[in-house]
């Protein structure tokens, strides 16, 4: 009976460290502001803020919306399917379309954060993110 309870303590404890491993990877997405463009119906911008951990990514997705993203610190590394990865620093720019999906997402660096804004231009209550397989 001891043994088969400190199987499942384990068991629950790799769980939790898998878990704790995964979120420490993903990303901090702060909504900075959203905004009806009434000129163009059914429309909306949103403003995020987006934060890397040393090492963090993305999964692959795509945004459904015009997307301009600006490097505030560090550097990340984009890349859309068919097009080729680009790592971007403090001041670049990038930019992601309605139909690309977005394959590569990441912090280039293991040690430090990295931060950047994203300007989506979306249809009004789409989600901001729709995952890919």
């Amino acid at each position: 009976m001891k043994s088969v309870l400190l199987s499942l303590c384990v068991s629950s404890m790799v769980c939790f460290l898998g878990t704790l491993a995964v979120a420490a990877d993903a990303a901090t997405v702060t909504s900075l502001v959203k905004k009806d463009l009434p000129d163009y119906p059914g429309k909306e911008a949103l403003m995020i803020s987006v934060e890397y951990p040393p090492g963090g990514s993305d999964p692959i997705h795509k945004h459904d919306a015009h997307a301009f993203i600006y490097v505030l610190e560090g550097s990340v590394v984009m890349q859309v399917r068919g097009e080729k990865q680009v790592t971007l620093s403090p001041g670049e720019t990038w930019y992601e379309g309605p139909s690309d999906i977005h394959v590569v997402g990441r912090n280039a660096s293991t040690t430090k954060p990295a931060k950047f804004i994203v300007l989506l231009l979306k249809n009004k209550g789409a989600p901001v993110l729709t995952p890919v397989e």
